[in-house]
């Protein structure tokens, strides 16, 4: 009988102490899932690769239904908040965020843009008119949305409450309308000089293809007009499309192209795909810089080095930064793809060479696994963020800003650690030397933020 007891008295601890595992696993998860997580945590990557992700899609939705309405009850609140604010860009957060040593303040306005919805997935054909871009000129900083809206405010309104934008009419809509085209997206805004250029996905009976857009500058109408076309095709979206447009030197400037999954292109020298190339201003006559590229998401041209650095998504894994150190009388460099990945395809195969230069390519300066959703770079030197020359690397999936110093050769990274900023996917970057303030785009709610060191 005591035996009997004995065990009785065990299974109810079992059960017990098992029981108050599963309810604080639940509450961990169910937190994880109303509030977010960090994607680079490398628990929950494990986990991830061990559960198909459409069991953990089944599991989220139907076992952690509070904790998703939660969620989604967070988001339609500011939604609403942003939407009764129309375009006053009224500040929301204000948040403190550390690196090493050293703080920073970010600020979050509210950007009058449409939502990216995480829930459709990165890839999908909605999600490509959610993407948007900021630029700083002179006093103003300019922003566009996926969707072709184009706005501006003065820059010193991010040391008050609100950005207060101005409207700033365009004749995108017309563009479309007269040739019968489907926007399938913006993919970068530039200036130079007078000039604003933007480049835009379009689809017509050709099938999709991207091209740069160029107008004069003013506050009244931007009157957008044709300035390159890559005249490159593909018949179905996907989100290997590039675009991104910077500054090469007075006569030139540099232009991004993805290979648009189209299998060889990057390799093929007859096609832009998968290819930087530098453009005439005057000529609009085009050369390729460099090939191998699957899907080029940041652009920089460091003039004292003649370097351009470029950034791009890899397939699962693999995101790199590559630096293009231009030698004259040198060919062009070729990054690899689609041959030489330090990723794998998403099925789990792996038909990827992972050495690039063993066979002939250039090697990325750095490569992540898992992938953080690379996007734009930023090149900074002798200033409040940056005691020599840095690097800040912005992400997606990873929602962090990653900063490296660069070494005196411009032949290393090296790694100063990672600003995370919870909950916000940062598709763009800039800095103003003036205020010495970083802007962000953020496209989850969407918003612009603005970073700035905390003297001690």
């Amino acid at each position: 009988m005591k035996l009997l007891k004995s065990k009785t008295k065990l299974l109810i601890f079992i059960a017990i102490f098992l029981f108050s595992i599963i309810i604080y696993l639940y509450s961990v998860v169910g937190s994880i899932v109303s509030e977010g997580y960090d994607k680079q945590n490398k628990t929950i990557e494990f986990v991830k690769s061990i559960i198909p992700s459409h069991y953990i899609k089944k599991i989220r939705d139907n076992f952690f239904i509070a904790s998703n309405l939660k969620a989604k009850n967070k988001i339609l609140e500011l939604q609403l908040k942003k939407y009764e604010q129309g375009y006053e860009g009224q500040k929301f957060d204000t948040r403190t965020v550390k690196l090493n040593d050293t703080n920073y303040e970010v600020n979050s306005f509210f950007l009058p843009f449409k939502r990216l919805d995480v829930n459709l997935g990165w890839n999908a054909e909605m999600n490509s008119l959610r993407a948007h871009y900021a630029e700083i000129n002179d006093d103003n900083i300019f922003l566009i949305s996926g969707e072709g809206k184009t706005i501006f405010f003065n820059k010193n309104n991010l040391q008050s409450n609100k950005l207060d934008f101005k409207i700033l009419p365009n004749n995108i809509s017309l563009i479309l309308k007269d040739n019968n085209f489907q926007l399938i997206g913006i993919r970068d805004l530039y200036f130079h000089g007078d000039e604003i250029f933007i480049s835009m996905m379009t689809k017509d009976e050709k099938g999709i293809t991207i091209n740069i857009y160029v107008a004069d500058l003013n506050s009244e109408n931007l009157e957008f007009e044709i300035f390159f076309q890559t005249n490159e095709y593909w018949n179905k979206y996907n989100v290997f499309s590039g675009g991104r447009i910077e500054r090469f030197d007075n006569e030139n400037i540099l232009f991004s192209i993805g290979y648009s999954y189209v299998k060889n292109a990057a390799q093929e020298v007859n096609s832009l795909l998968g290819k930087i190339i530098k453009i005439n201003l005057d000529s609009k006559k085009s050369k390729i810089i460099s090939i191998g590229h699957r899907n080029p998401q940041g652009l920089k041209y460091i003039k004292d080095e003649n370097l351009i650095i470029n950034s791009e998504h890899g397939p699962k894994g693999g995101d790199e930064i590559n630096f293009n150190k231009l030698d004259e009388g040198k060919k062009t460099k070729n990054f690899g793809w689609d041959i030489a990945s330090y990723g794998t395809k998403y099925d789990g195969t792996d038909p990827y060479k992972k050495s690039h230069s063993k066979y002939g390519f250039e090697e990325p300066i750095k490569y992540y696994v898992p992938s953080i959703g690379i996007s734009e770079v930023l090149y900074l030197e002798n200033n409040s963020f940056c005691m020599k020359k840095c690097l800040w690397t912005t992400s997606l999936r990873a929602n962090s800003i990653y900063v490296s110093s660069i070494n005196k050769n411009f032949d290393q990274l090296i790694p100063e650690g990672r600003i995370f900023l919870k909950g916000n996917r940062i598709r763009d970057i800039d800095y103003d030397k003036e205020l010495d303030q970083i802007i962000l785009v953020s496209e989850n709610i969407p918003s612009l933020l603005s970073l700035r060191r905390i003297e001690k």
